[in-house]
């Protein structure tokens, strides 16, 4: 097992170090209908509750979305009501969280008003390119982002034909936003690549490139995975949503032993205990 690499993350009022164990960004839909949990923190007050509770649980990092990109993903949410969404929680959770607040989005309009809020991370499905501004956004704010791969629009990520090599596909797709991000004034030391397990891939491919995340190790930046409760668990156990978490546990221990710096989960508290199982097996291997 290859030696996990240490990044230092410094955001605008938090500093991670990335890889000296793998952090944890738990997950909080402010949607109606995102896959898992959408409707359950639709409410300001609810989704308050539980972004205190994931951090009670172990998150390093909470990662607040207010559109749902499940598949098929055919409309695209007006950014005034995925703002209507995230803002009040944001807002109502950045003086009583100890951690950084993530916004899940791929607007700059959205990603603007969510870092002036507060937040210090932005989690882009779209790589970059969906939004050509959102990288300005990001520079200006001096913030994180998590660069994720996925191919085809917004409303198209989910219907792109597949490709020859998902791993070529994945890696020449990263090398492009990173270019992207680096051109509009993001530094390398604020990036973090996504694979987008899940994005415009098949349940073989997404297990493909989960085998083989130290093709990533290559670009020299911190390591997310999000393969939390996803629809390719599913279709290898033929289990719905609900009935998934055994297999997301499993699905984050390969990717921490295979690189990963940061997962990014529905399911903290079970997930701690993995990960700390896991980080003790990838330290005593590197240890001689």
């Amino acid at each position: 097992m290859a030696p996990h690499k240490v990044f230092l993350l410094k955001l605008p009022t938090h500093q991670l170090e990335l890889g000296k164990r793998t952090l944890i960004m738990g997950v909080l839909n402010v949607t109606p209908d995102s896959f898992y949990d959408g409707g359950q923190y639709f409410s300001p007050r609810k989704a308050l509750d539980r972004g205190l509770e994931l951090e009670e649980e172990g998150a390093d990092i909470l990662d607040i979305g207010g559109e749902s990109t499940r598949p098929p993903h055919c409309k695209e949410l007006p950014a005034a009501e995925e703002l209507r969404r995230v803002l009040p929680v944001i807002e109502g959770l950045r003086k009583r969280l100890r951690i950084p607040v993530s916004i899940d989005t791929y607007k700059a309009e959205v990603a603007r008003s969510a870092l002036e809020a507060g937040a210090e991370i932005v989690n882009d499905v779209g790589g970059l390119k969906f939004d050509r501004r959102l990288a300005h956004v990001v520079a200006a704010a001096r913030a994180g982002i998590v660069i994720v791969h996925s191919r085809g629009g917004p409303t198209g990520m989910h219907h792109v034909s597949r490709s020859g090599s998902v791993l070529r596909t994945v890696v020449q797709g990263l090398e492009q936003s990173i270019r992207l991000g680096r051109l509009q004034g993001i530094p390398h030391s604020r990036m973090i690549l996504d694979p987008g397990i899940g994005f415009s891939k098949s349940a073989a491919e997404s297990v493909r490139i989960l085998g083989n995340l130290p093709l990533l190790k290559r670009f020299q930046l911190p390591i997310l995975v999000g393969a939390s409760r996803k629809s390719f668990l599913g279709q290898i156990l033929d289990l719905p949503v609900g009935e998934r978490l055994q297999a997301s546990l499993a699905a984050a221990a390969a990717a921490v032993l295979n690189g990963a710096h940061i997962v990014r989960v529905h399911d903290v508290k079970e997930t701690r205990q993995v990960v700390r199982i896991c980080d003790a097996i990838r330290q005593a291997s590197g240890s001689g």
